[in-house]
Order: structure tokens, then C-alpha cells, then sequence
């Protein structure tokens, strides 16, 4: 239970970090950072299947490549249900979650979440 505090914690600070890097990507407060979190966490859980199963032609297509750009939707779709916190366009909402994936694989690997292969 701490561990998961503790990864939700590091995660709204790799998520105000991503919006201080990212032009074009706002984040109000920590707060906001927090419950940005959460949301981004039901989008995944919710709308990413989906996403993926009707992309799934044209990701066979892209090798996988198109994935980033269903990421960067989801990003998109969270800040617009997230009050404090806004990505203005495609391209910042694809650099931030791209820059986003990247922290929280760190965050996880560090929490014990993710094992090396």
C-alpha cells in the first residue's frame, strides 16, 4: 500500500516535470499533478484496449509505431478531463507522453514494479 503512495507520489513529480520540459503543456499545481495521475491511470485502464484493438490494422501496418500516437491521444483525452492541467496539440501531447512513458518505466523499475529482463 505505501508502495503504491509512494509511486503515485513520484509519478505527479515526473508529471510536473514533463510539463516544465514540454512546451505547449501546462500543469497547474501539485494537486493537479495528482489527480492528473489517476486519470491517466482510468484512460488506460478504460479507453486503451479499445483504442488498440481499432488501431490494430494500421499498427500491424507501422510495426507498432502508431501505438505512440494512441498514447498521445490518451494523454491528450486525460488533460481534457483533468481540470489544471492542458496539452495544446498533438505535438506536445506526443512528446509528453512519450517523455512520460519513459519516467514512470523508471519510477516502477525503481519501486520494485518492473524487473529487468
Amino acid at each position: 500500500m505505501l508502495n503504491a503512495f509512494l509511486r503515485w507520489i513520484f509519478l505527479a513529480f515526473a508529471l510536473i516535470l514533463v510539463a516544465k520540459i514540454v512546451p505547449g503543456m501546462e500543469i497547474e499545481g501539485f494537486l493537479a499533478a495528482l489527480f492528473a495521475i489517476v486519470i491517466i491511470a482510468l484512460v488506460n485502464i478504460i479507453l486503451r484496449p479499445l483504442f488498440l484493438f481499432l488501431t490494430l490494422p494500421i499498427n500491424l501496418l507501422t510495426l507498432g509505431l502508431f501505438t505512440l500516437v494512441v498514447n498521445a491521444v490518451l494523454f491528450g483525452i486525460a488533460a481534457f478531463f483533468t481540470p489544471g492541467f492542458s496539452v495544446d496539440g498533438i505535438f506536445p501531447a506526443l512528446l509528453g507522453s512519450f517523455l512520460f512513458s519513459l519516467l514512470s518505466i523508471i519510477v516502477n523499475f525503481i519501486s520494485g514494479q518492473l524487473s529487468p529482463a
